[in-house]
This record gives structure tokens, C-alpha cells and sequence, in this order.
């Protein structure tokens, strides 16, 4: 299973790239997941993150995830075909 059908609750979430320069190099733990935001807990404060504005790493994966392409719902996107760049 590739790190885009993983579920990711309780992983370590790590911005890559934003729009927004003041979410970038922001990590923390993924507590929730919804089809556009990902809810993450750094140091101790909840953050909401929309999915299509960032870039991101989960784990130690070397693998940077566009948040654009992963707006379903979780369980639907852990069944889902994605193509790798």
C-alpha cells in the first residue's frame, strides 16, 4: 500500500510547500481528516489545514503529497487509483 491509500490518523504531518509562507515547515500529528482539511496537533494546539493549499510529507516518506489531488473523503481515498509522478 502506497502512502496515498495509508491512512494517515496518528501520523507525523509535515508542510512542504504553501501558498501561504507561514504554514510552511509547520509539522505536527494528524488527529483528523476530512474531503478538504486535515486537523493536526502541534505543540499542543489544534491547526485545520486545507488540503488543496499545501504540500505535504507524512512520516519520514520521501514522497511530497499535493493536497490538491487528494481532496476525497479518507475512506475514499484509501481505495482509490493515483497515478505517480
Amino acid at each position: 500500500m502506497n502512502i496515498y491509500n495509508s491512512n494517515w490518523l496518528g501520523g507525523n504531518l509535515n508542510v512542504i510547500s504553501s501558498a501561504d509562507n507561514t504554514l510552511v515547515g509547520r509539522q505536527g500529528l494528524v488527529i483528523d481528516e476530512t474531503k478538504n482539511t486535515i486537523k493536526m496537533s502541534e505543540n499542543g494546539q489544534e491547526i485545520v489545514l486545507g488540503k488543496a493549499s499545501i504540500k505535504f510529507t507524512i512520516d519520514d516518506s520521501n514522497i511530497v503529497i499535493d493536497g490538491a489531488l487528494v481532496g476525497q473523503r479518507p475512506e475514499n481515498r484509501t481505495h482509490r487509483k493515483y497515478r505517480m509522478a
